[in-house]
């Protein structure tokens, strides 16, 4: 999973996925397969999920995506999101955004 903050609004950031991700070409293609007010999800290679969602956040919107075999995919599309002001334009996957547990001797 990654997520952003962005300065887009939930809806702006839903109509880029839908975009980003139902024009790509060759083993990278995918469709819409559900949508809502928060979430877009698609279908890509072998059926593939990717899903897009956002909510609200202090700074703009948080947006969070996933997939596993589409992972620089969703890193592509979250990095091309303006940051939220104060925010970092780098995506924060979830193993950056935990820090590691201490080990006991």
């Amino acid at each position: 999973m990654q997520e952003q903050v962005t300065s887009l609004t939930a809806g702006e950031v839903l109509a880029r996925a839908r975009n980003f991700f139902e024009n790509r070409n060759g083993i990278y293609a995918t469709f819409l397969e559900l949508e809502g007010p928060n979430y877009v999800t698609f279908r890509g290679q072998g059926g593939e999920e990717v899903v897009v969602a956002v909510a609200p956040a202090a700074e703009g919107t948080r947006v969070t995506g996933s997939s596993y075999l589409f992972d620089m995919q969703v890193s592509r599309f979250l990095s091309a999101l303006p940051p939220a002001p104060g925010g970092s334009p780098v995506p924060i996957r979830e193993e950056q955004a935990t820090p590691p547990s201490p080990t006991k001797p």
